[in-house]
């Protein structure tokens, strides 16, 4: 079967937790895994699956100011390589879209180097900003326009 792409449910959360290492490997992302998060954006917190299980997620919401922020996104060992990814990211757009988005932010570590080839694929511009995440925490800045129709 083919895989669809479509809103997250807690139960979903509970088997990517579950499942945490085919995800994210040996960091541990767990904490920001939030059930609110699935509870209260739903429509923009997004899992792929097939027969097989989930194999990719992308969590992130819209802000009144029209900023679609995706707070994580993952595929899973095997998902990997696949534009599954960029699937995820596509659809993420859509649903942003749907609710008057008109940009999109990330962000990610300063170390995290496969997240910011990725973005930067996507056509996001990356920008490293200091103390970020608090004192001493930098975090690479992504950011991308949305054409509007």
């Amino acid at each position: 079967m083919a895989v669809r792409i479509e809103p997250a449910k807690v139960t979903d959360l509970h088997q990517v937790l579950k499942d945490h290492p085919r995800y994210w490997g040996d960091r541990d992302l767990r904490a920001l895994h939030l059930t609110a998060m699935v509870q209260e954006f739903g429509s923009t917190c997004l899992v792929a699956r097939d027969d097989d299980g989930i194999r990719g997620y992308i969590f992130g919401f819209v802000t009144p100011d029209r900023l679609g922020y995706v707070h994580l996104v993952a595929t899973r060992d095997d998902a990997r390589g696949s534009g599954l990814g960029r699937r995820l990211y596509g659809a993420f757009v859509e649903a942003a879209g749907r609710q008057g988005a008109v940009r999109l932010k990330a962000i990610t570590s300063v170390t995290n180097e496969g997240s910011i080839a990725f973005h930067r694929a996507l056509g996001f511009a990356a920008r490293v900003v200091e103390d970020y995440d608090g004192a001493g925490v930098p975090r690479v800045v992504f950011t991308r326009e949305l054409s509007v129709s």
